[in-house]
């Protein structure tokens, strides 16, 4: 047990209540990530620096696909938390399956269903399907940083009891301190995954190979997620699969075996195309 204990901020996940109508702090972390993923795709696509003379989408082609994005990200992490996470509590209260301000939002799931989107989007536009996933894998760290602030917000998806002294007591984890797990992995996922991809499409001009970004995203996040799953405790419906095994690990194996054939067959391609 530590000598000192950081207090938990409690903070009121309601942001701004107008009657019927309320704000949470974890709906505005989606709508302030999404936006400034769509505005930093927007810019990516207009310096012509990163591409040299590659064709890419437009800057309306952004503004067009941003809904298509948002749709995949909502409808792909709520039914893949539904599914995965969670599904005996959702078949016995259905209604609640719809209730995403309440939190439950699975980043695999998401992604998929961005993915899908994304394929649904290149084929309606006639553009390159590895040069969109590139740009989503830039952009896609800033939305997972908000993401995590939001979790830490509602104080939920808590980490493992431990003696740091900058462990934290939360309100639903019991008296125990534990390891403030979604800050770690807002650092990981957000803060240092979007630096590496911004290395890699600015200083490496990795975005002339299509598809080595998109690679290097999924093997990237599966990487650093399954690291900080080494912190944070498991769903309680879920509980460890194997040993130190969880849901989140196991559902990153195959993202960093598809980055890493991604990044492979994009650098061998581009070997080629040269």
């Amino acid at each position: 047990m530590p000598l000192f204990v950081i207090p938990f901020p409690a903070i009121d996940p309601v942001l701004i209540q107008v009657g019927p109508f309320a704000l949470r702090w974890y709906a505005l972390a989606y709508i302030v990530g999404i936006l400034l993923a769509w505005r930093y795709m927007r810019r990516l696509v207009l310096n012509d620096n990163l591409w040299n003379g590659l064709k890419r989408p437009t800057p309306l082609d952004m503004d067009d696909f941003v809904l298509w994005g948002t749709i995949g990200i909502i409808l792909g992490g709520r039914i893949g938390y539904v599914l995965v996470y969670n599904p005996a509590y959702y078949l016995s209260h259905p209604a609640e399956i719809f209730a995403v301000w309440t939190g439950g939002m699975s980043f695999h799931g998401g992604f998929t269903g961005t993915v899908i989107a994304m394929i649904l989007f290149a084929w309606k536009r006639g553009l390159s399907i590895w040069t969109l996933f590139d740009l989503a894998g830039c952009a896609a760290p800033i939305g997972l940083f908000f993401g995590r602030i939001a979790n830490f917000i509602n104080g939920e998806l808590w980490g493992r009891v431990t003696d740091v002294p900058w462990a934290m007591v939360f309100p639903t984890g019991g008296p125990e301190p534990r390891h403030p797990s979604q800050l770690y992995e807002a650092a990981l996922e957000g803060i240092a995954l979007f630096l590496v991809m911004r290395l890699l499409s600015h200083r490496f001009k990795m975005l002339q190979r299509p598809g080595f970004i998109a690679g290097a995203f999924a093997f990237g996040y599966g990487l650093v997620r399954s690291f900080g799953e080494l912190y944070r405790v498991p769903d309680a419906q879920i509980g460890y699969l194997s040993g130190f095994v969880t849901m989140g690990i196991l559902l990153s194996v195959p993202m960093m075996l598809a980055g890493l054939i991604a990044m492979i067959w994009a650098a061998r391609r581009h070997k080629g195309s040269a």
